[in-house]
């Protein structure tokens, strides 16, 4: 009996696949060939008896620099002056780290401000509580 199973695999909405397999498969997708942004896959598999199941995997490709905006977000409303930080890091160099621009810059956020000063609240509340030699008296 011929086994008549196959898939087949589309890349966003092309009408033509880019692979055909007999299952079970293993391939690489070579992200590299496909630009940066948002895409889809779509896996049509035949069974063999004829019934056909689609799967649709949405993913997005970043082969380029990852680009960091600071100050700006987006649908943001502004006006006047705004100073803006962009920043711009890939991994194009193998065989070394480079410290320098590796990072943006950002501020602390207030969530650890807020920990900091209850932190420090309390301590000043333990200390006004139990300074004093009234409360370090000897029971001999």
């Amino acid at each position: 009996m011929e086994d008549k199973r196959v898939i087949k695999v589309f890349l966003d909405e092309e009408d033509v696949p880019f692979a055909e397999f007999s299952p079970p498969v293993k391939f690489v997708l070579d992200t590299t060939k496909i630009p940066d942004g948002k895409h889809n896959l779509k896996i049509i598999a035949k069974s063999s008896n004829g019934v056909e199941g689609i799967k649709n995997i949405p993913f997005e490709v970043r082969n380029g620099p990852a680009i960091v905006v600071v100050g700006l977000e987006e649908n943001e409303v502004i006006d006047d002056q705004i100073p803006i930080t962009i920043n711009a890091y890939g991994s194009e160099t193998k065989d070394e780290f480079v410290i320098t621009g590796s990072e943006t810059p950002k501020a602390i956020p207030a969530w650890v401000w807020a920990l900091l000063i209850l932190f420090a609240a309390f301590g000043l509340f333990y200390l006004i509580m139990y300074w004093g030699p009234q409360l370090y008296k000897s029971f001999v």
